[in-house]
């Protein structure tokens, strides 16, 4: 079950970075069936469970019903200024972070989609600080889209899809 979910970090230089994200995902967010979180390596003061990795990984594929649409789509947003291609690489770097919480991403029929804007509020003009904003957009969408299933909860109707929370009680 996925959710709606956010995740921010301030980069050496005092630029925000923050993600938002709906997750409706095809892949899973969770390794193996169990409620470890792919994500786990960037989460932060145990934001999605504090489970950390369990101590083996499951790598085999588990994709939620093939008969459900899903899509992962979010944003990327600095207040660092940035140029239209500083952008575009931001997004990509936001595609980064989709693919390490969720296991397999950017399937034939998943229509995940990550976009990035700038509030242009601080000033930015050389290569290390737009490489550390990647850095910590791949991040930022990573725990956001964790936050989102951990998040998330069951709709209150019958046979609806069970939330991580419903599914691992005891582990949150």
């Amino acid at each position: 079950k996925g959710g709606l979910g956010s995740a921010s970090a301030v980069s050496s230089t005092g630029h925000r970075v923050a993600a938002i994200v709906a997750v409706n995902a095809l892949g899973s967010a969770t390794i193996g069936d169990g409620p470890h979180f792919w994500a786990a390596p960037f989460e932060k003061d145990a934001e999605f469970g504090g489970l950390g990795m369990p101590d083996v990984a499951d790598h085999r594929m588990r994709l939620k019903g093939m008969n459900t649409p899903a899509t992962t789509i979010g944003a990327v947003v600095t207040d660092a200024q940035l140029t239209k291609a500083e952008a575009h690489r931001l997004s990509l770097a936001g595609h980064d972070g989709l693919a390490r919480a969720l296991l397999p991403a950017h399937l034939p029929l998943d229509g995940d989609t990550v976009f990035a804007a700038s509030t242009a509020k601080h000033r930015r003009d050389d290569m290390v600080s737009l490489m550390e904003l990647c850095h910590l957009a791949t991040i930022v969408m990573a725990r956001a889209i964790a936050r989102g299933v951990y998040a998330a909860t069951a709709l209150p109707v019958e046979g609806a899809q069970k939330a991580w929370r419903d599914r691992y009680p005891s582990s949150g």
